[in-house]
């Protein structure tokens, strides 16, 4: 090998020799920068400060968050959450981000107390207040069920009271732990912490909007379905489509109803007529027996002239009394129908409530018209013997004799003629 060979190795050898100090020299520099950042950043940590992590393991009731410390930081269940937990796990979860507040730190224990709680608080009350200037409905998670109502975890304690709970009345909230509602702020006091928050508000007013639709989708004369939601003394309340409409006691059946109860039961499905929708008032009239066809519609079937049957004694009126003779079909017995003997009242011989029979004189069905009788189905009384007359009593003297007249003149003659012998013997005395 020539030397001018070995020259030219030579040189390359320092070229590269050169490079690869250059080389580690940048990454001692690099390692050098990285450990001066990890050396500012453990020094700058300290109380109060606000740091970001991921939580990396739960375990005895609290979750270890790694934070790009030296080592992991640790929140106690009573910081994870502004309300009470049973457990670690319903607050967080492994592998999520969390923004935490340094509580207490000590290398020396290599002890890093963080809380989640002080951060969402915090953050919590700004949009709080947007939500309660704006009266804007947002979602809460029912964390707890407490005597008085519920508690959600709103960054800060919510507290929903029983009464703010549904439309109606709520006897037993257990089973609304976990559950989501749609609430709305009512009061809001950031320097005591109260937040009160209220469901119902939501409810009531998607029942209105949703009420006002259903009703201009209903129109009267409509035959739907329903269900029987609640039943009072003068009447049943009945669902169509999330909203209740009213049905009379009188409008639950042809027959006569005392109670609903007697006829209805909650949670029956029952076909109504729309009677009448008024939006301004938010009502709605319905009827269950107009959904249903009439008695009168059938009674052609049922009753026909010159039948005899048994009704019920409905009403008295001075002119008669009024039997039913199917649920919904009464027909008018005349006075003079009642009874073959005279009577001046009807209350002289029946009642209401008694039980008769009667016969069909008439049926006028498109008039609703039934023409009764209750004498026609008893037997006449005999007829009554008239007195005979005295038959020993001395006929009438016919005044056919001759001599007797009418006149004056022809009256003292016949008297003198009758009488003259006697006057002669009384004028001899």
């Amino acid at each position: 090998m020539s030397e001018e060979i070995r020259n030219q190795e030579a040189a390359e050898n320092v070229v590269n020799n050169e490079s690869v100090e250059a080389v580690d020299s940048a990454a001692n520099n690099q390692e050098e920068m990285a450990s001066q950042d990890e050396l500012e950043q453990i020094i700058s940590l300290k109380k109060g400060d606000t740091v970001k992590g991921t939580i990396v393991k739960i375990e005895d009731n609290q979750a270890y968050v790694s934070i790009g410390y030296k080592y992991d930081g640790v929140i106690p269940i009573r910081e994870l959450s502004s309300v009470q937990l049973d457990n670690a796990a319903s607050a967080v979860e492994v592998g999520q981000e969390v923004e935490c507040k340094v509580v207490s730190i000590n290398d020396n224990k290599e002890s890093l107390v963080l809380s989640k709680r002080a951060v969402d608080s915090e953050k919590s009350w700004d949009d709080l207040e947007n939500y309660y200037n704006s009266q804007e409905a947002f979602e809460v998670t029912v964390a707890d069920v407490v005597k008085g109502g519920l508690v959600a975890d709103v960054g800060a304690r919510g507290f929903i009271p029983a009464s703010m709970v549904e439309r109606h009345f709520v006897e037993d909230f257990s089973d609304y732990k976990g559950r989501t509602l749609r609430v709305k702020v009512k009061e809001l006091d950031r320097e005591n912490g109260k937040v009160i928050l209220s469901a119902k508000e939501v409810l009531e007013e998607e029942f209105e909007a949703n009420k006002q639709k259903i009703m201009s989708e209903l129109s009267e004369g409509q035959i739907i379905e329903g269900t029987v939601q609640r039943l009072t003394q003068f009447g049943a309340f009945v669902d169509v489509g999330g909203v209740d409409g009213l049905v009379h006691v009188s409008e639950i059946a042809w027959s006569h109803v005392d109670k609903p109860s007697d006829v209805i039961s909650e949670g029956d499905k029952v076909r109504v007529k729309v009677l009448k929708v008024d939006p301004e008032k938010g009502k709605i009239s319905l009827s269950i027996k107009a959904a249903m066809p009439g008695p009168w519609d059938t009674a052609a079937d049922k009753i026909h002239i010159g039948d005899v049957v048994t009704g019920e004694v409905k009403r008295l009126v001075n002119f008669g009394a009024f039997v039913e003779l199917f649920p919904g079909v009464e027909g008018l017995v005349h006075i003079s129908q009642i009874s073959h003997k005279h009577i001046g009242t009807p209350h002289e011989v029946l009642k209401e409530g008694q039980e008769v029979q009667v016969k069909v004189l008439d049926f006028n069905p498109s008039e609703k018209r039934v023409s009764l009788s209750i004498k026609e189905t008893e037997e006449a009384p005999a007829p009554s013997a008239k007195p005979e007359r005295n038959r020993d009593r001395a006929p009438k003297e016919v005044l056919d004799n001759p001599n007797v007249s009418l006149s004056n003149q022809g009256l003292s003659f016949t008297l003198a003629e009758r009488f003259g012998d006697k006057l002669d013997k009384f004028k001899e005395k």
